[in-house]
C-alpha cells in the first residue's frame, strides 16, 4: 500500500491552446463563433426549443434528486 502514494507521475507540458492564457483562449473562441454565425452553420435557438430544453432538462432533475425526508 505505501509503494501506492510513492508512484511518480510523469510532467505532461502543456502544448497549443491549453498553453495560452485564458483571455486569448476566450478571444480565439470567441471568433470561432463569429465565423459559425457569418457562414449559417451555428444553430440559433428559437423561443420555443428554448423552452422545450429547459423544460427537459428540469425533469431530468426532477427525476434524479431523491425524495426529501420531511
Amino acid at each position: 500500500m505505501e509503494s501506492e502514494s510513492n508512484e511518480i507521475k510523469p510532467i505532461r507540458s502543456r502544448r497549443g491552446f491549453a498553453a495560452m492564457d485564458r483571455q486569448r483562449q476566450r478571444e480565439i473562441a470567441a471568433m470561432g463563433g463569429r465565423s459559425a454565425h457569418a457562414s449559417g452553420h451555428a444553430h440559433e435557438f428559437t423561443t420555443e426549443e428554448a423552452r422545450a430544453a429547459g423544460k427537459k432538462r428540469h425533469q431530468r432533475t426532477a427525476e434524479s434528486t431523491p425524495p426529501s425526508a420531511s
